[in-house]
């Protein structure tokens, strides 16, 4: 028997020494519960590849569109449509229950707190506020010791902003406050030895202080719905103002009266939800880099949907299909804006996607960009992986707040959906015609490469 034990003792020593790890050899560090081919909920993967971007099609007069030239490309997953008015307000409600939290204080209210959502869907650990509790329409849940009801009063419209017999939130106070690195800025300050950390950190905080540089006015999130207003004159645009953003019947129409900056702020909230879902999961921290807005040649490539010199994202060079039917939603012409199958703005799935499976990638909403639009940058650019960027504050020009926008909209007539034409607006700017969606780049040379 004690033959028998000893014998056991030695075969296990034996084989714990010829496994990995073992007499001291390099085996590296590996994450078990990561895996590099699931393609992020509600996007589409674009593969690695070259293609020509730039002008190829016809031109306009006095346009000055940069010459056509072959640009490389790393994979990206982008989404495959627009955001929607519903995916919006899960941003929409985040901060409202953020500012929410905040005012009730360390104590907080337990009663009022509904069951974190999980899966996809968590709210970035936060709990969410049950509003139902909280007003009733009319007048505000006092706890039947009136001590909710002061602390949220201040989220309420009040004196001669309220509306008689109606207890409405004020939007305004929906700010997002965050914090970003600026690689730019990290970039200009590696041979500094004197540079700290805090030298390239953004910080969008409620009072930014004028003599710090890299503090930026914290973002309003709440969409500009007056946009179906000020940007029309003589116009019965009254129902758009009052229910695109939150009747259920545009839940899945892409999202418009956002501007650059809350496009942006929108991406960062997006890498946080799922960076707190991937903690929650034991996954790598970084197991899905950052989300953001796509560069101006990220979204023609993808618009071009893995064609080369293509006019529009459908691969054809024609508006119309073999039947006569329109293939995107755009201005077909003057006074006609319906004969595509929508007045205004139409649901984010509507019409073919191209060969990725990008839906809208011309049409329906224009889209912002993360690239600044700068005529003289053509001809700097690299020739993979092309970007040109400037974070504007406040008081800078406009003309240094100027941000590409692609992909034209409803409104726009049928040049500007050409894959290869570009137009700006300022970054601080919301319309009733410019949306945006998300892309994250592919942690690896291509999803099929083993």
């Amino acid at each position: 028997m004690r033959k028998l034990y000893f014998g056991f003792i030695i075969l296990t020593m034996l084989m714990t020494s010829c496994g990995k790890g073992g007499q001291g050899e390099l085996v590296g560090v590996y994450n078990k519960n990561f895996k590099n081919n699931r393609v992020p909920l509600g996007m589409v993967y674009v593969p690695p590849g070259r293609t020509l971007i730039g002008g190829s099609d016809e031109d306009i007069t006095g346009s000055q569109a940069p010459a056509s030239r072959m640009v490389s490309f790393s994979a990206f997953y982008m989404d495959e449509t627009e955001i929607t008015n519903a995916e919006y307000r899960q941003f929409v409600n985040y901060v409202r229950d953020s500012v929410a939290i905040t005012s009730l204080g360390p104590s907080g209210a337990p009663d009022l707190y509904m069951p974190a959502p999980a899966g996809e869907g968590a709210n970035n650990g936060q709990r969410n506020i049950n509003w139902k509790k909280v007003g009733d329409g009319s007048r505000l849940w006092s706890n039947k010791n009136g001590g909710y009801a002061s602390k949220l009063a201040d989220m309420y419209y009040s004196g001669d902003d309220a509306l008689f017999g109606r207890a409405e939130l004020d939007v305004r106070k929906f700010r997002y406050s965050y914090k970003v690195v600026n690689m730019d800025l990290a970039a200009k300050s590696k041979n500094n030895p004197n540079a700290k950390r805090s030298d390239f950190i953004e910080s969008y905080v409620d009072a930014p202080d004028p003599n710090k540089p890299n503090e930026f006015p914290s973002v309003s999130v709440y969409p500009d719905t007056l946009v179906w207003k000020t940007d029309y004159s003589y116009s019965q645009n009254d129902p758009m103002v009052i229910g695109y953003f939150n009747h259920p019947s545009y839940d899945e129409y892409p999202v418009v009266g956002v501007t650059w900056e809350q496009a942006n702020a929108f991406c960062v909230w997006r890498t946080r939800l799922f960076q707190s879902v991937a903690a929650q999961r034991n996954m790598p921290y970084n197991s899905r880099l950052s989300y953001s807005l796509p560069t101006e040649a990220q979204f023609e490539y993808a618009a071009r949907g893995g064609n080369v010199k293509t006019k529009y994202p459908w691969g054809g060079p024609y508006i119309r299909n073999a039947k006569g039917c329109m293939q995107a939603n755009f201005k077909v012409g003057r006074g006609n804006y319906s004969d595509d199958g929508g007045l205004y703005t139409v649901n984010v799935h509507s019409y073919f996607p191209n060969d990725y499976g990008l839906y809208n990638m011309a049409g329906n909403v224009s889209e912002w960009t993360l690239t600044a639009y700068n005529k003289s940058a053509g001809t700097m650019l690299l020739d993979f992986n092309p970007n040109y960027t400037y974070v504007a504050r406040p008081e800078d020009n406009k003309y240094l707040k100027r941000k590409v926008v692609r992909g034209g909209s409803w409104k726009d007539i049928g040049f500007f959906l050409q894959n290869s034409v570009g137009t700006y607006e300022y970054q601080d700017n919301a319309t009733s015609y410019i949306g945006f969606r998300c892309v994250v780049s592919y942690a690896g040379t291509d999803i099929n490469y083993k």
